[in-house]
C-alpha cells in the first residue's frame, strides 16, 4: 500500500510538472500578445488525451488518473483559450476545436450509450487511449531526421525530455502494480523515446544552454 501511495504521488507530481511546462508558452503569449513560434496542436491533442484518460479513470474509480487528467484538461483549456485570444487567424483554430469537441461527443455517446458492459467499455476505451498516448510519445521522433542532418538538438527541449522520462517511468510502474496493461504498455515508448533523446543531446549537444519554450 505504501508503494502504491508513493507511485501515485510520483505520477501526479511528474505528470503535472510536464503539463505545467506549457505555462512558459502561456507567459510568452501574454507578454508578446502573439502566438508566434508556439504550436497549437500539442495543446489540443494533449487536451483530448486528458479527456480520454479522465473517462477511463472515472470508469475504474482511479483517483490518480482522475486528479492528473482533470488538472491537465483544465490547463490545456487555459492554453487553448489564450492561444485563441492572441492568434491573428482564429477561424481555422475554431474549426479544429469544434471538430475535436465533436469527436469527444461521438466517442462519449459510443462508449456510454452503445457499449453497455462496463468491462468491454473499459477495454475498448483503454485500447483507444493507449494508441493515442503511444502516438503522442512517438511524435518527437518526427524531428529525428532534422537533428541528424543538422547535428543539432535545438528543436528539442531537455527539461521536457527529463519530465517525459520521469512521467513515463512512474506510470509504467503504477500500471505494473495495478496489473493494468492499458496504463503500463503505452508508457514504455515514452521511456524509449526519452532515452533516445538523451542520447541525441549527448551526441549533438545544443550550442547554447537556453532551450526553447516547452510544449505541454
Amino acid at each position: 500500500m505504501d508503494a502504491m501511495w508513493l507511485l501515485s504521488g510520483a505520477c501526479v507530481l511528474f505528470t503535472l510538472s510536464m503539463f505545467s511546462s506549457g505555462l512558459s508558452d502561456l507567459r510568452q503569449m501574454v507578454t508578446a500578445r502573439s502566438v508566434d513560434n508556439i504550436q497549437f496542436l500539442p495543446f489540443l491533442t494533449t487536451g483530448l488525451n486528458n479527456m480520454g484518460w479522465l473517462y477511463y479513470g472515472y470508469l475504474k474509480n482511479d483517483w490518480t488518473l482522475i486528479t492528473v487528467n482533470s488538472i491537465g484538461a483544465a490547463l490545456q483549456t487555459l492554453y487553448l483559450l489564450a492561444y485563441l485570444f492572441y492568434a491573428a487567424e482564429k477561424r481555422c483554430l475554431l474549426y479544429q476545436i469544434l471538430f475535436s469537441l465533436g469527436v469527444l461527443l461521438v466517442g462519449y455517446s459510443y462508449f456510454h450509450l452503445w457499449v453497455s458492459d462496463v468491462t468491454t467499455r473499459l477495454n475498448q476505451l483503454g485500447l483507444f487511449c493507449s494508441i493515442f498516448a503511444i502516438c503522442m510519445y512517438l511524435s518527437p521522433l518526427t524531428d529525428l531526421t532534422k537533428i541528424i542532418r543538422t547535428k543539432s538538438t535545438k528543436c528539442l527541449s531537455f527539461p521536457l525530455t527529463v519530465a517525459t522520462f520521469l512521467t513515463a517511468t512512474s506510470w509504467v510502474l503504477y500500471g505494473l502494480q495495478l496489473s493494468d496493461p492499458y496504463i503500463m504498455v503505452p508508457n514504455f515508448p515514452g521511456i524509449v523515446t526519452s532515452v533516445l533523446r538523451f542520447w541525441l543531446f549527448w551526441q549533438y549537444p545544443p550550442d547554447q544552454l537556453s532551450y526553447r519554450p516547452l510544449q505541454a
